[in-house]
């Protein structure tokens, strides 16, 4: 593979990243073919000992995405986080977006839940000294505020799992990493 087709399909991996990272990457891999070339070894050489730039790509489209999570606790973090996890592992698609699937199901259907719930309570909260509810005004008021309490509980706890599940992401997609970096290290030192 030449030096150009090499960064092409590097560049191409990265769309969509900052074009400031992608410069940045693509200047270190620059190095790496004016480094082997100053050896006299050949473009195809260093390209070989690089590795594939489609999975090089997907590895740090995912590093610049769990260090965005870790920067910016966000919910536009967190998804960059989820999907560089699972552009990551390609075969771990078919095992954990399910499972994903599942629980953010879930995580929706609850913090609805509580969302509802907040509604109702404050409905409850309002009508109750001026209609006829079962045990009065001041059971109505009370059985609002209950279900207004229990919803904002629900929608704590929602919002707790919810970082938990990212921050499992994180680690799971740096786990992946580290058991990568080892077998892509001998490749990087050869080219250099």
């Amino acid at each position: 593979m030449t030096r150009q087709a090499f960064i092409a399909r590097l560049r191409a991996g990265l769309r969509g990243l900052p074009p400031q990272s992608v410069d940045e990457i693509v200047a270190d891999y620059e190095t790496h073919f004016t480094d082997g070339e100053a050896a006299g070894r050949s473009e195809a050489d260093v390209a070989t000992a690089l590795g594939d730039p489609g999975r090089l790509a997907r590895e740090l489209r995912a590093e610049i995405g769990l260090k965005r999570w870790e920067e910016e606790r966000s919910p536009s973090g967190a998804i960059a986080a989820l999907f560089a996890v699972i552009g990551l592992g390609a075969l771990d698609l078919f095992v954990l977006l399910p499972i994903l699937m599942t629980v953010g199901g879930v995580l929706f259907g609850l913090a609805m839940a509580a969302i509802g719930g907040l509604f109702a309570g404050g409905a409850l909260f309002a009508a109750g000294p001026f209609g006829d509810v079962p045990g009065g005004p001041a059971a109505a008021i009370l059985g609002g505020l209950g279900i207004m309490s229990g919803a904002t509980a629900l929608g704590a706890l929602v919002i707790l799992v919810g970082v938990g599940l990212v921050n499992a992401l994180v680690w799971y997609g740096r786990l992946h990493y580290r058991l990568l970096k080892p077998a892509l290290k001998p490749q990087s030192e050869g080219a250099v």
